[in-house]
């Protein structure tokens, strides 16, 4: 028997940060709108995010804070929806809120409650919500996209490509989006992890004995640099500054760390005018965690007593410390990665709606796009902005 064919005026496939905002507006502008998704809950992402408390954005964001083949493309929708539009549905749904470091805006209780908030203003736009339904066939004919979904069948002229990236396998993401894309003919910049811890090998090794210790860095890669803490790992690197670098890091390239950001040229010898009797260790536990600062000092290869050391010894250590190199031999892969960096290729798409420029009525939005935000919010305001992009349109 023939399924029955529920019609819409745009299915949106992906029930994440996205998909929801996405659904949110257009049906509040009096779109029928059907969502699917496969998992069987509904903005699975938000709900880790954050530590449970959701970064729902960055009052800094800018264009140039994201990555993509395209730099110039998240411009348009990131600037006629901002971190300011979002705060305010925010607080329309009475949720407290406040900024940590770096203009990072967390929820005070919990990311259940932005998940309630979209949820509620689907509901609001009459949306039509189907969890834990897998997406069979997608075809598309005489102007209309059809998507079976366990034995219902739905079709409408536009369809949302929402499904995120495969960052976080475990929770059920995975590369369709990039094959739904590529059947439609639009290309796909190759997938890669990004905001993901690095690992170490060869001469490296012994850095991972000091696994838990954490101390603040500026963390380089080429021209690129952020300060935040780094945390070292039983397999390498991790913390903040080393997740931000990760996106601009590529294999076989080293990034370097300054250990020790906030002391001046010339502090080591100064250490050596006012405690000549000091070991190069002693220095350095003043500034570092005791079990990094005997790691460098050791690696460094300077024994005895600063007052023993030549002071071109010592500024060459110096040297060392602010730029320490380090080849990472891998990162932690998508499993630990929490954003993927490339999809599907802003070439493609309009940046003023998000919609296919060679297959009308196909949009796609948030992480499935080719942009990259850095961590602290960015990319959660990408979601909220491109899918308030792609509903005007609808």
């Amino acid at each position: 028997m023939a399924l029955l064919t529920e019609k819409f005026d745009a299915i949106v496939l992906g029930a994440g940060g996205a998909g929801l905002m996405c659904a949110g507006v257009a049906g509040q502008r009096g779109r029928r709108v059907l969502v699917i998704d496969h998992a069987d809950e509904a903005g699975k992402k938000i709900l880790i995010s954050g530590g449970g408390r959701c970064n729902f954005t960055n009052i800094h964001t800018a264009a140039d804070r994201y990555l993509s083949s395209n730099p110039h493309f998240a411009k348009s929708a990131l600037g006629r929806y901002t971190p300011a539009d979002f705060l305010a549905m925010v607080e329309r749904h009475g949720i407290a809120w406040h900024e940590k470091t770096l203009g990072q805006l967390f929820c005070d209780q919990s990311a259940r409650q932005i998940v309630a908030m979209l949820l509620d203003e689907c509901g609001a736009g009459g949306v039509t919500l189907r969890l834990g339904h897998a997406v069979g066939d997608v075809s598309h004919a005489d102007g209309e996209y059809r998507v079976s979904h366990g034995d219902r069948l739905a079709a409408a002229p536009a369809l949302v490509i929402a499904t995120g990236g495969p960052s976080i396998p475990k929770m059920g993401a995975s590369g369709f989006a990039y094959d739904l894309a590529r059947r439609f003919g639009l290309k796909v910049v190759e997938p890669r992890p990004a905001l993901v811890p690095l690992t170490l090998g060869g001469e490296d090794v012994l850095f991972r004995s000091l696994s838990g210790v954490s101390t603040e860095v500026v963390a380089r890669h080429g021209k690129t640099a952020f300060r935040e803490a780094a945390l070292l790992t039983h397999r390498g690197l991790s913390g903040p500054a080393i997740l931000q670098i990760s996106s601009y890091w590529r294999h076989g390239e080293p990034i370097t760390l300054d250990f020790l950001p906030d002391l001046k040229p010339g502090w080591l010898v100064e250490a050596k005018r006012a405690k000549p009797r000091a070991s190069l260790g002693a220095a350095l536990r003043g500034q570092l965690p005791d079990r990094l600062a005997d790691t460098l000092a050791e690696r460094l290869g300077l024994g005895g007593e600063l007052g023993n050391m030549a002071d071109r010894k010592l500024q060459e250590a110096e040297r060392t410390l602010a730029a320490w190199p380090f080849l990472p031999n891998g990162t932690e892969g998508f499993a630990k990665a929490e954003v993927t960096i490339g999809g599907i290729a802003t070439a493609e798409l309009s940046s003023q709606t998000m919609e296919a420029r060679r297959v009308p009525g196909l949009y796609a939005i948030g992480e499935a796009v080719d942009v990259t935000g850095w961590l602290g919010g960015y990319n959660f305001q990408w979601a909220w902005a491109s899918g308030w992009a792609a509903a005007q349109a609808l």
